[in-house]
């Protein structure tokens, strides 16, 4: 699988800066996912769960207050008000 640049920052600075393989989170419509190679977009991302598949194929899970996902040809960029793992 191809990886892609994902940066996830809060008010508070950088909490994650990786190559991984996959970002699910609840966009306004509901679930999604992003991996390598998605086309470009921003939508608002609700308050709740937030699950980022690595590299090496483990996965992470943390806690977002809302936010906004961008997704660009280079990497993929997710401003939250708050942000833990």
């Amino acid at each position: 699988m191809n990886t892609f640049s994902l940066s996830i920052t809060s008010p508070d600075g950088e909490v994650f800066s990786e190559n991984v393989l996959r970002i699910i989170v609840r966009g306004i419509e509901g679930d999604l996912a992003v991996m390598a190679g998605h086309i470009p977009f921003v939508t608002t991302v609700k308050k709740g769960e937030c699950r980022v598949l690595l590299a090496d194929e483990t996965e992470k899970t943390g806690y977002a207050d809302g936010g906004i996902l961008a997704v660009s040809s280079e990497k993929v960029t997710f401003l939250s008000g708050s942000f833990h793992w």
